[in-house]
């Protein structure tokens, strides 16, 4: 079992910026497929963004040029760097790596935008 530990989510207003963290041990990152999803109340948990193994990048249209996915791997961490937050964007956001039948999550963190 692999634990993903999430990190950045709070209280922003429109228009803010956060970014969240996702810490993993070793170097799983630099082998799986690693995503930011995201849940809001009373909807499915969709994909906002992920990053290959090979670092190749994809955002849904949703978020496009607003988010950023990277990674670093000597800090084995992934970040999404959310700009212009909208409240549509309220959410909690989850971590997911995976390789295979291999599929880890973390616990989430809360993104509350509001004014």
């Amino acid at each position: 079992q692999v634990q993903l530990v999430e990190s950045g989510g709070g209280l922003v207003q429109p228009g803010g910026s956060l970014r969240l963290s996702c810490a993993a041990p070793g170097s799983i990152f630099s082998r799986y497929v690693t995503g930011w999803y995201r849940q809001a109340p009373g909807k499915q948990r969709e994909l906002v963004a992920d990053i290959t193994s090979g670092g190749s990048t994809n955002c849904a249209d949703s978020v496009k040029g607003r988010f950023i996915i990277s990674r670093d791997n000597a800090k084995n961490t992934v970040y999404l760097q959310m700009n212009s937050l909208k409240p549509e964007d309220t959410a909690v956001y989850y971590c997911n790596t995976r390789l295979g039948v291999m599929n880890f999550w973390g616990k989430g963190t809360l993104v509350t935008v509001s004014s």
